[in-house]
């Protein structure tokens, strides 16, 4: 770090075993498969020593952080059941599917250290910023803690808060990181974002494994992820330090790109076993499995990866594969791999539905495919989908991650998407209903039209008998 000054330990989180089932990714564990010969259930992995298990409450669940470490649950849990395939599955009316309404954030320990993430190049967001961080530095913990404010270091550097000599002491005592040389994933407690949804979206990259949760405040232009208004932000931080609020668990993508990890059959022998596993599907258009393959980038995505033809005048023709099987191939201008969260960002625009982020799910939309059939699907999360340039592509294709590191696709080269173990945990202003459905009304003015004249009399409805 930049700042001599030391945080404090950082803080670890204790999620409750009805919270286990919320995680996207996993399988309800409310659900049981009920065989008529043997009825057999895993219990889900606990993947941290430092996850505790918390009784219900009354009527809501609380999601407990510590500040001791951070973790949560593994992707899915894994069901096992014998006897054939085709006997008739149950549902246990023992167990319920939880409301994720029911998820609440409380702090086991006060936050100490705290991540101010602010719009850069934005000046209208100078003072906001210096009016929050004023009260965050005079925060004490206890009598001998005092509240951390981490920064980007080119936030602190900004020339306004150097002009400004009143506010030189909070910004000399600012903890300064710089994204790329600084890891700040296990020292952060609490995260507030001040701009727009991509201040939201870059939080979200800076933390590559466990996410803190995150109270997003709307000053940027659209603010589909940003529930809070920062004329309020006083009572609201408060609230939030408090404890009990409620929270959204936004699922990620956990994406991989492998270079060489397919090659052309022409450079490999045709043999026996090959035709029978393309007859299966599992290889198909003239590609083989190669274990040359090389890992370049594995990130962790909140809204979308999105391939497209790039410069290229040319359609593009890539093969969606969904666990190893060849699904279809998508000519066009590209596809859209989304979370629920993403749903309502370039998947929307593409003519795709809106999921709310508590769906467990992966939609997979294409951009202007050349074909009258071509609709978005949603797929269950926890499959891994995979994406290669198909065998008689006329060119390459593009990805990027959220907008972000955008690369060029080769032959050979592949892109695997899954649903990480790591989602990001969203601060809610009222609840996670009211929040999803207010935004679709304010940001996208979703069902907004003229309102239908009322009728004066009933006996001028043609459809009222006499």
């Amino acid at each position: 770090m930049e700042n001599s000054e030391a945080g404090p330990t950082p803080g670890s989180m204790a999620v409750p075993q009805e919270d286990v089932a919320k995680t996207v990714g996993h399988l309800s564990e409310s659900v049981r498969l009920s065989r008529h010969r043997e009825n057999r259930t895993r219990s889900p992995r606990r993947h941290q020593k430092g996850t505790k298990l918390q009784r219900r409450m009354g009527d809501q669940e609380q999601l407990s952080w510590d500040t001791d470490q951070w973790r949560l649950p593994g992707q899915r849990e894994h069901l096992e059941s014998s006897g054939s395939t085709s006997e008739p599955m149950e549902i246990s009316p023992k167990r319920h599917i939880q409301d994720p309404a029911s998820q609440r954030l409380t702090w086991n320990k006060p936050p100490v250290n705290v991540l101010v993430i602010r719009k850069i190049r934005d000046e209208s967001l100078v003072e906001p910023f210096k009016e929050l961080c004023r009260p965050l530095k005079y925060i004490f913990v206890n009598q001998e803690k005092q509240m951390m404010v981490y920064v980007e270091r080119r936030v602190a550097d900004d020339a306004a808060l150097l002009k400004d000599e009143s506010f030189s002491l909070i910004r000399n005592q600012l903890c300064t990181f710089r994204e790329g040389y600084d890891d700040i994933s296990n020292c952060i407690d609490l995260i507030i974002c001040l701009g727009g949804d991509g201040t939201l979206l870059y939080a979200s990259s800076l933390f590559q494994d466990s996410v803190p949760p995150v109270m997003a405040f709307h000053l940027g232009s659209l603010g589909f992820l940003t529930p809070f208004k920062f004329e309020s932000y006083k009572t609201e931080v408060a609230k939030v330090f408090e404890g009990n609020a409620a929270i959204t668990l936004r699922s990620r993508l956990k994406v991989k790109v492998v270079k060489d990890m397919l090659q052309r059959a022409d450079q490999q022998p045709h043999t026996h076993e090959t035709q029978q596993q393309e007859y299966n599907g599992l290889l198909a258009r003239d590609h083989a499995h190669s274990e040359t393959g090389k890992v370049t980038l594995q990130l962790q995505v909140l809204n979308e990866v999105v391939v497209d033809r790039g410069p290229s005048s040319y359609l593009s023709n890539v093969d969606l594969y969904l666990d190893g099987r060849l699904i279809t191939s998508v000519q066009g201008d590209g596809v859209i791999v989304s979370t629920p969260t993403g749903s309502t960002a370039y998947a929307a625009a593409a003519g795709a539905s809106m999921i709310h982020p508590n769906v467990p799910a992966i939609m997979v939309t294409p951009i202007c495919p050349h074909s009258l059939s071509f609709r978005p699907i949603v797929v269950p999360a926890g499959v891994e989908l995979m994406i290669t340039l198909s065998p008689d592509a006329r060119n390459t294709a593009w990805v990027s991650f959220d907008g972000r590191k955008r690369q060029e696709i080769q032959y050979g080269d592949c892109i695997k998407i899954t649903t990480s173990c790591y989602p990001v945990p969203s601060i809610c202003c009222h609840d996670l209903v009211y929040d999803w459905f207010e935004s679709l009304a304010e940001c996208l003015h979703w069902n907004v039209r003229k309102r239908q004249a009322r009728l004066a009399d009933a006996s001028d409805s043609s459809d009222t008998e006499n």
